[in-house]
């Protein structure tokens, strides 16, 4: 019977490092003693340049100096000067050289994840048995510094093919150990995230005072930036940036920075690194620099060290970016990574993928990027434009069904035609009965928008002024083949009920009265032209001053 489990910290025992790091230390060891006994030389040299100079005095002053003994001295003085000028330029090359060698190192050492003198974690388990009995035990602890995030590679042929999903998933670890041949399990789970459901704040209404605030957004699509030490200035590579209760995130390069696309509605920023203090921002630019603080605390750089038998399983499960991750080592797995076969696990509230090829993980915080699953999904495509905010139309595959593959939200790559079109959100979060993708822009498909000034009247009506305002938009398809079309605009929606708006000529358009969105939906064969009118009356009092668009 386990009667109590403890976590204490050793200071004495220090977290081992890889082969390779010790390796760099030593020559990081070898080229600082180099530059030490350089600079050693060159203080040497610099006393003899000091003190020839202040010798460069001959004889008395009652007394005078031959002619050859001033040759002799000045031969000597001038060859000694140029020999010790010379030894200090090649002891400053030196130095340059070894500095530069020394960087290098420094920067190799930095990306490789250099363990910090922290104190490492023991578990002690008091157990109480009636006799002396041998048994198996099976450690299960959380780390902060592990995780995974999702991405994606949406590939189309042409608008007759169904659409190639490739789901994708983003590893990383900084544990301090090498994760070699685990068996991976991936979960949407997500530790860090509180589990208490939230509550309204009583909205009480007065001339003072002001309604509950909940968290903001913004309307930013990205947002890029760096990552710094806000003590050295130095960038920070492998630093875990995510949009805050997503799994949309990224991780820093080797400059520190990051690229990261932001759905609609914006959100804050988690941004943490293993010996830093984590931290929440809004994003309130499409450009962010960040600076980390360390933890001075250093409590969460604790790393649980498993001590056991051959038998004993240390469960790893971790989270940085958004998502748990779970791996079980196996001494005996063999190295095989094609094909990766996985199986997907639904539970009560969480999806997990489990990845039955053994896989290792190195423990420098890079991303290793394993395939989940490929779907061939079957897409209705049709193309969408909102002219009033952009005139280029944007291919969209519309996909149905798709919640049986139980995606997440990320970053996807687009393909179309074989070629890299760019990055889109893959954002589940808001999707209703059909997913649609967004494939990119096509120029081969025009639309102009143009206000129409015989519209712009202005007109009095007993105590009502009324204004017209009219917009011709023009969709021209200079495609080889007919399309599918989606034209949004809208109206003003009035919110008092001395203003009217009245639209007009909207036969075969799908208006919200609430929201005032106008829809176009039709069909066009190959090089072939439609034209479309928004028009729509304003009837408010006379006497008030009204802003038309």
């Amino acid at each position: 019977m386990v009667l109590s489990v403890n976590h204490q910290l050793n200071f004495t025992d220090s977290m081992k490092q890889s082969n390779e790091l010790n390796k760099l230390e030593s020559q990081l060891e070898i080229i600082n003693n180099k530059i030490e006994i350089e600079n050693t030389n060159l203080d040497v040299l610099k006393e003899e340049l000091a003190f020839l100079n202040n010798n460069r005095s001959m004889g008395g002053t009652t007394q005078g100096i031959n002619l050859t003994t001033l040759k002799e001295a000045a031969l000597y003085y001038h060859e000694r000067i140029a020999a010790l000028k010379f030894k200090e330029i090649d002891a400053n090359k030196s130095i340059e050289k070894l500095n530069k060698e020394k960087n290098a190192l420094e920067q190799q050492e930095k990306t490789l994840g250099k363990v910090k003198n922290t104190p490492t974690g023991e578990v002690i388990v008091k157990v109480e048995s009636k006799t002396a009995v041998k048994c198996d035990m099976e450690l299960s602890y959380f780390v902060n510094n592990a995780g995974w995030y999702p991405s994606y590679d949406i590939r189309a042929n042409t608008i007759e093919d169904p659409i190639e999903l490739v789901y994708k998933a983003n590893i990383h670890q900084n544990t301090k150990e090498e994760w070699k041949n685990v068996k991976l399990r991936i979960s949407s789970a997500n530790p860090n995230v509180g589990n208490v459901a939230p509550q309204l704040q009583t909205y009480l209404l007065n001339y003072y005072t002001k309604p509950p605030k909940y968290d903001g957004s913004t309307s930013s699509n990205q947002v890029i930036g760096k990552v710094y030490d806000s003590k050295t200035y130095e960038p920070l590579p492998g630093v875990s940036i995510v949009i805050k209760g997503t799994t949309i995130g990224t991780i820093s390069n080797v400059d520190g920075g990051f690229t990261l696309s932001i759905p609609n509605g914006g959100g804050q920023l988690e941004i943490s690194y293993i010996g830093y203090e984590k931290q929440v921002l809004p994003i309130s630019n499409s450009q962010m620099n960040i600076y980390l603080k360390e933890d001075q605390k250093q409590l969460e750089e604790v790393v649980v060290v498993g001590y056991g038998t051959n038998k004993l399983e240390n469960q790893l499960a971790g989270r940085v970016s958004g998502i748990s991750i779970r791996g079980t080592s196996s001494l005996n797995a063999k190295k095989e990574y094609t094909p990766l076969p996985t199986n997907q696990i639904e539970n009560q509230t969480t999806v997990e993928f489990e990845i039955k090829t053994p896989y290792s993980v190195s423990s420098d915080n890079k991303n290793i990027t394993v395939e989940v699953e490929r779907y061939n999904l079957p897409a209705y495509y049709e193309y969408y434009c909102v002219p009033k905010v952009d005139n280029d139309a944007f291919l969209l595959a519309n996909i149905v069904d798709w919640e049986k593959y139980n995606l997440l939200e990320g970053e996807a790559n687009i393909f179309f035609e074989n070629t890299f079109i760019g990055k889109t959100i893959l954002d589940v979060r808001y999707t209703s009965d059909t997913l649609s993708l967004s494939l990119g822009r096509d120029k081969n498909v025009q639309v102009t928008r143009e206000k129409v000034k015989d519209s712009l009247k202005k007109q009095f009506f007993g105590s009502k002024k009324e204004e017209t305002r009219s917009w011709k938009i023009t969709v021209k398809n200079n495609k080889k083949q007919p399309i599918n079309f989606v034209l949004l605009d809208q109206i003003p929606v009035s919110t008092l009920e001395e203003i009217e708006v009245i639209p007009e000529n909207l036969s075969g358009v799908t208006l919200s009265k609430d929201k005032g969105e106008v829809k176009w939906r039709f069909s066009m064969k190959p090089a072939a032209k439609n034209e479309l009118e928004l028009k729509y009356k304003v009837k408010y009092p006379k006497e008030r001053t009204l802003s038309i668009e």
